[in-house]
Order: structure tokens, then C-alpha cells, then sequence
């Protein structure tokens, strides 16, 4: 979660497992919007000698949809990776300290080439030959962390500026609890198999990932590149999400240490608002979900328009939600969020609606400007720069979708719904307590070192 392991075939290929996308308008840079993907969840910062790294073999893509065609991509920006090895001796991913990432001492140099696709003009080669930095591994191989992930920060063509390699998992949630029949540990007194209220446990906390991002202009992303000024204006909308794919066919060959891909791509993995596939799509279809595109997700409607979790959080937690047990209409108001888009009249001074075709994409309303005090639950709050428009790495999405799921945004679309009194402070109890963001690009915090990392404590049997 948002889309760790979300499906039975994307959590064996973890290395094309897109965990969160971000879209939002730069705080620090208001004409331009930053688009984040991460992908290789759940990195433990020990893990060498053969530390984690973006495959030679999958195709990463961030893609845009600004024409009222939801779910088909009108600009795309395709990342391609390429893995060296400098000393095909050694068993060290590097042989000394790494002081720079051009630095002899690192074994494992990877690179990446960025390709821009517009509707109608084709494919363009924007930047090549692109560093990544290593991975944290420790003071003495790393000793300088900050500086080498500066050193790979690149400002490339069109003002557009990309970073792509490790980062500090930004999401947080208690995966351990929530995974256990629905359990919310501040509320956990009242579920149906009682204990006594704790707090909420962080399972990603020390955790890495690797982002893919990429800050550009406004006008890069927008139908007829006009520059968004008015928030009522259905240009100034877009719709993000991002996939990863692999080619049809991989071949083993006796003798010869790699595989060989051949053929098409196949996309493999894919992900748009937070939690969609995780919590929303049947395990049977998980996997047919990341293989199509957002276009066709009117098939999935039926799982939003009564979502399974609405109705486990009144049979888990008795006596607690019999307003939203007893709701039975439609759920038009998750319709709007997660598939259309919330039109003009339901939110005042607000919209990020992209059409009537539903799809499965953060939606981001790029005349929106930047919250000076963002409020991490987001629109729900009052704080039109958060989620559900788009999504910052500050927002609690994990508070704001339980809240929206128990009922906390019928009223927007059925005024005679009040919803249930636990709504308005539904949590996991978790904070971010994994490293601080940034206030600058790529704004995810400086990933957790492997000799810094302490091992946490297992829990017991039972």
C-alpha cells in the first residue's frame, strides 16, 4: 500500500511494481508540476551486496490525459534504463567511498534515457545518458548521501528538470494492522474481536523506494500547452497515472547468466489514485486491472459504486457506522472522486472533472495554487491543493480514503446523509515518521542507510 504487492502477479515482480504516483503543482515553483512514480517496494537499506536499482528490462512510463478522453494517454514521458558494471571482479557494488556519482569507486552505474510522447506529433528523445546516484549504503560508501542525490538532479530540454533512483518511502500506514481482518488500532476497542486502543504502527517506517520524477512546466501538460489561470476552466484539469511494462517474451538460455526479452510490451502494472486496486478491485481481477488502461475502467465501476469495505467497517466494528450500514443508494460521490473527477457545484470554488468516461487517475486542477499551510487530509479539509486534487506527499491518503469510504463525503452529492459520529476522525493513527520531505525538488526525503538501518523487533506468535 497505496500499491505494494496490491496483486498476486505484480508482488513477485517487485522491480515493476508501481507503488504511489504523485501530481501536484510545485510549492516552491508554482508554473511548474511535479509527477512522481515509485516502483521496488518495501526496501530494506541492508539489502547488498546486490542493492536495489530500475530494470534494463522494464519500460517506465508517467502519462497525461488533458483532452476530456479519460484514461488515454495524450503526453507520456517514457523512462529506459541501462546497468553497467565497471569491475566485472569483484563482488562489491563499490570498491571505496563514493564521493561523486561519476566516481570510479561505484561498480554498479545505471543511467536512463527520457522520451516525451504528445498526441499527434510522435515520440521525441529529451535527454540521454542521464546519472542515477548509488543507493544509501552506508557512511563510509555513501558518506556524503544529500550531495549525490543532488548530483542527480538534472535540468534537461523544455525547463524541465528529472531525477530517477532511491528514495525514503513517503507513504505510511499500519499494514500489519489493517491487514488483520480490518483493524484500526485507535479504534480497535470496538471491533468485533475487541483489544485495548494503541497507537498505530508505521509498517513502512525505514523503508525505501525508487522514484521516478519529473518536474515541468504547465504548459507541458496542458491541451494546446495554454497556461491554466481559471480553476472553472476544463483545460486547466489533467489526469495522471503511471505504468510499467515488460516485453512479451523472456528467454533463459543454458549457460549465459542473463535472460534475453523479446517481442512487444505488455503492461504489467499501473497505478492512479491511491488504494484503488489495493482495497477496491476483487483479488481475481487485480491482475487484469494493471494491464489495461484507465479508458476501460467503466468495468470496475460496480466496485466503487459499492465498495466491500463500506460494508466490512459496519460488520467489523458493531454498533459503530449504522448510518452508513444502513445507506444503500448508489456511492456517486466515490464515482466522482476516483473516476470522473468532481464536477463544478459540488465543492465550492472547486473542480477537477475530466468527463463523463470513467477512469481511474489522479485528477489535478493545475489552477489551483499551492496550500502555504497544507492540510495533509487534503480537499476533505478545505485545502483544494491535496487530495483528491491530485496528490502531495505531505497527504494522509490513507485517512482520507477511510473517511471518504465510511461516508464522510456522501453529504457533497446527498445533502439528506449525515454521516456516522467515528467518520470525521477515522485514522490508522499513523504519521510519517520515516525521513522529513523535502522543500525542494525531488522532495522526497534522503533514503534510510543500510549501516544506519536498525532491525526492527518481530512480533510473537500469537
Amino acid at each position: 500500500m497505496s500499491s505494494h504487492r496490491e496483486a498476486p502477479e505484480i508482488s513477485k515482480d517487485p522491480v515493476a511494481d508501481n507503488t504511489d504516483v504523485y501530481a501536484f503543482v510545485s510549492p516552491d515553483k508554482p508554473d511548474t508540476v511535479t509527477l512522481i512514480a515509485n516502483f521496488i517496494p518495501f526496501q530494506n537499506p541492508q539489502g547488498g551486496p546486490n542493492f536495489y536499482e530500475f530494470g534494463d528490462d522494464v519500460l517506465y512510463e508517467i502519462n497525461i490525459s488533458n483532452s476530456g478522453t479519460a484514461g488515454e494517454p495524450d503526453v507520456t514521458y517514457r523512462f529506459r534504463f541501462t546497468t553497467g558494471i565497471r569491475n566485472r571482479k569483484t563482488f562489491l557494488y563499490n570498491t571505496g567511498p563514493i564521493t561523486s556519482i561519476s566516481d570510479s569507486t561505484w561498480n554498479r552505474p545505471q543511467y536512463y534515457t527520457v522520451t516525451r510522447y504528445q498526441k499527434g506529433k510522435g515520440w521525441k528523445e529529451i535527454a540521454s545518458r542521464l546519472a542515477c546516484p548509488p543507493v544509501n549504503v552506508g557512511p563510509r560508501s555513501t558518506p556524503n548521501y544529500p550531495k549525490l542525490a543532488a548530483q542527480a538532479v538534472h535540468r534537461i530540454a523544455g525547463g524541465r528538470t528529472v531525477f530517477a533512483g532511491q528514495r525514503a518511502e513517503g507513504f505510511h500506514v499500519d499494514l500489519g494492522s489493517i491487514f488483520d481482518l480490518g483493524t484500526l488500532r485507535p479504534f480497535q476497542m470496538a471491533h468485533l474481536i475487541p483489544s485495548a486502543t494503541a497507537a498505530g504502527v508505521n509498517g513502512t517506517q525505514g523503508l525505501n523506494v525508487h522514484s521516478i520524477a519529473i518536474q515541468v512546466p504547465k504548459t507541458d501538460l496542458t491541451a494546446g500547452n495554454v497556461a491554466p489561470k481559471d480553476v472553472g476552466d476544463a483545460r486547466s484539469v489533467i489526469g495522471v497515472w503511471a505504468t510499467a511494462s515488460r516485453q512479451k517474451t523472456r528467454v533463459i538460455y543454458q549457460g549465459r547468466g542473463e535472460p534475453v526479452s523479446t517481442g512487444p510490451f505488455q503492461q504489467v502494472s499501473r497505478l492512479g489514485n491511491p488504494l484503488f486496486n489495493e482495497v477496491i478491485t476483487p483479488m481475481a481481477e487485480k491482475d487484469k486491472w494493471n494491464a489495461v488502461l484507465p479508458q476501460y475502467d467503466k468495468a470496475y465501476a460496480q466496485y466503487v459504486k459499492k465498495p466491500e469495505l463500506a460494508g466490512l467497517l459496519p460488520a467489523l466494528y458493531p454498533g459503530v457506522f449504522p448510518k452508513l450500514a444502513a445507506y444503500t443508494k448508489d456511492r456517486a460521490d466515490l464515482l466522482a472522486i476516483l473516476l470522473t473527477g468532481i464536477p463544478t457545484g459540488v465543492v465550492p470554488g472547486f473542480q477537477n472533472y475530466t468527463g463523463p468516461n470513467q477512469a481511474d487517475m489522479l485528477r489535478l486542477n493545475l489552477a489551483v495554487p499551492p496550500a502555504k499551510k497544507p492540510n495533509p487530509i487534503g480537499l476533505v479539509a478545505g485545502d483544494a491543493a491535496g487530495f483528491p486534487n491530485g496528490r502531495r506527499p505531505v497527504d494522509d491518503v490513507v485517512a482520507i480514503e477511510l473517511r471518504a469510504v465510511a461516508g464522510a463525503t456522501i453529504p457533497l452529492v446527498d445533502p439528506s446523509f449525515t454521516p456516522d459520529d467515528a467518520t470525521a476522525g477515522l485514522t490508522d493513527g499513523t504519521t510519517n515518521t520515516n525521513p522529513p520531505f523535502l522543500d525542494v525538488f525531488p522532495y522526497l526525503g534522503t533514503p534510510a542507510g543500510g549501516y544506519q538501518t536498525t532491525p526492527g523487533t518481530p512480533g510473537g506468535a500469537s
